[in-house]
């Protein structure tokens, strides 16, 4: 995945949970449902960050940023902010 295939994942999950946010309003979702997609969706972009920061910094140090992969969601969800 290069960088813009990452951010255009970024931007559909930032769709996604302004989708779930108006669903919710419009009574279409139980807030439990809401709740636990938006967890997903949040994993979700929080891996597509981490992944996007991993190729800059490997750019930036003169290495190839293929060599990157996803982190598992525990380990992305543990960062400090």
């Amino acid at each position: 995945m290069d960088d813009k295939e990452i951010l255009r994942t970024i931007d559909d999950l930032i769709q996604t949970e302004h989708d779930l946010r108006a669903r919710l309003a419009a009574g279409q979702l139980t807030t439990q449902e809401e709740h636990e997609q938006l967890r997903a969706a949040e994993e979700q972009l929080d891996q597509c960050w981490d992944l996007l920061r991993q190729r800059r910094a490997r750019r930036e140090f003169g290495e190839d940023p293929r060599g990157t992969a996803p982190r598992p969601v525990s380990e992305v969800e543990e960062y400090l902010q």
